[in-house]
């Protein structure tokens, strides 16, 4: 229980400190606050049981060993398997949990959070302007610039916004070489204020009219004036589809109409090149004679000006496919990485579950080869093979996501891996061999300087 509040508490504590910059001094409310820790802690938690049981593994077997308790049971006639029997028990049970957790509590905490924070982010818009892109946010503004900067970061370098109000399309366009943010805590408008830019909007001409008139004006100064949603939005919770917000049994009901979805679109991808190349004209000839009289090369049937026109056609067909796969790419990676990312996540929840026990089965032997309690070397050694766990987890998942490998290997890759260690670990403990024996590696080289000096000797 140390253990693990230690390490959720640090957790915590990194998310918090991420977030900290953009919700303190924002007028947002302690009770608000205090949600979004609550829920942030919550999803934290199936990801620092597993840590707190490797340290507390590595710290009771270690203590255990360092003060030769560990000695005087195998002299009892106890041996290692029987020792952790209730601990194995244990962590089997602390699995369990971890799924039960993962496949309720962490869906719900990240359906609250995610919805609390995008909410103090409308209720507070400045908190959702972002470089570098466009940002939809605040309602009937499409904002974009280049940098934040300032003390308070309230000040904006090249800035274009599309003014929707008059839910026109884009016919008003401001551009300016600066803005500033002015957001007083409490107050219900926001306001932007731009300097040294020019506006320009267009005018929708009328069914009589073919020409409007365009105007285009330069400003020293031009401010606009945003009201901001009421606190009633803040409790709103419009996002619910997303794939860490699905329990398993949802997840395995979604995956099938993703899956569909994915291979109706590649159907009708195919369906359209096979039209675009006019595949329909090729029609087979059953005539014997016919055949007889076709030359192997097609376009040795044809004439010069035929062949050239044949060729050009196909060159064109081929840019026009070229161009239409080219401008279809971003929506079928963006179809098959929603359907990996709902694959790995249903997947992650069983592997990742199983973690508190493989965890263990390092955590433990190694204590006990180490024989070092404490909050030493154990927090060093656990927090490396955590990272190593987390990193394998992160990289399988990131290559599943990539369709480089399935979801299922991408989601099992950090078990795979850190399965064959525990192995190793578990059985040089039960057979209470070192870490590393290193007169594996040394004895064969020794043999061979013994044999050349043994010749040697011999000659002379």
């Amino acid at each position: 229980m140390a253990t693990f509040l230690i390490v959720l508490f640090v957790l915590v504590m990194q998310i918090l400190w991420l977030a900290f910059e953009d919700i303190a001094g924002k007028g947002i409310d302690l009770i608000f606050i205090l949600k979004f820790l609550f829920y942030t802690t919550l999803t934290v938690i199936p990801q620092a049981l597993p840590i707190g049981v490797l340290l507390s593994s590595i710290m009771a077997l270690g203590n255990f060993s360092e003060n030769y308790e560990f000695a005087a049971t195998k002299s009892a006639g106890i041996s290692l398997q029987r020792l952790i029997r209730p601990l194995i028990i244990l962590t089997v049970l602390l699995s369990f949990i971890n799924f039960i957790f993962l496949n309720n509590v962490f869906p719900y905490a990240m359906f609250k959070q995610k919805n609390l924070y995008v909410n103090i982010k409308n209720q507070k818009p400045d908190m959702a302007l972002i470089p570098g892109g466009f940002n939809t946010e605040i309602p009937g503004y499409h904002i974009k610039f280049d940098e934040k900067y300032g003390e308070n970061d309230d000040l904006l370098k090249n800035v274009m916004i599309y003014d929707l109000t008059e839910k026109k399309w884009n016919t008003k366009i401001i551009r300016a070489e600066k803005g500033k943010i002015i957001n007083e805590e409490g107050d219900k408008y926001l306001k932007l204020v731009l300097y040294d830019g020019q506006f320009f909007e267009e005018y929708l001409a009328q069914k009589s009219e073919k020409n409007m008139p365009f105007s285009r004006a330069s400003f020293k100064e031009y401010s606009i004036v945003i009201n901001i949603p009421n606190d009633s939005l803040i409790e709103k919770e419009n996002l619910k589809d997303f794939h860490n917000m699905k329990s398993l049994g949802q997840l395995k009901d979604t995956i099938p109409y993703f899956n569909t979805d994915f291979r109706e679109y590649v159907k009708g991808r195919a369906k359209s090149f096979y039209i675009n190349a006019d595949a329909k004209k090729l029609i087979p000839i059953k005539n014997d004679t016919i055949i007889s009289k076709l030359q192997p090369e097609i376009l040795s049937n044809f004439d010069k000006r035929a062949q050239l026109r044949l060729i050009n056609s196909s060159i064109e067909k081929n840019k026009t496919a070229l161009d239409i796969i080219a401008s279809k790419k971003g929506t079928f990676k963006f179809k098959r990485k929603i359907l990996n990312v709902f694959e790995i996540e249903y997947y992650n929840r069983i592997a990742f579950s199983l973690s508190c026990l493989i965890l263990f089965f390092i955590g433990a032997p190694l204590g006990s080869i180490i024989r070092k309690g404490g909050f030493g070397l154990p927090m060093i050694l656990a927090i490396s093979i955590y990272v190593l766990y987390f990193f394998a987890n992160t990289f399988g998942r990131n290559l599943a996501e990539d369709s480089s490998i399935t979801a299922f290997l991408g989601s099992w890759i950090s078990a795979l891996l850190m399965l064959p260690i525990a192995i190793l670990l578990t059985r040089r403990a039960t057979k209470d061999m070192g870490l590393f024996n290193i007169d594996v590696f040394l004895q064969p080289i020794t043999t061979f300087f013994k044999k050349i000096t043994s010749k040697k000797d011999n000659n002379i």
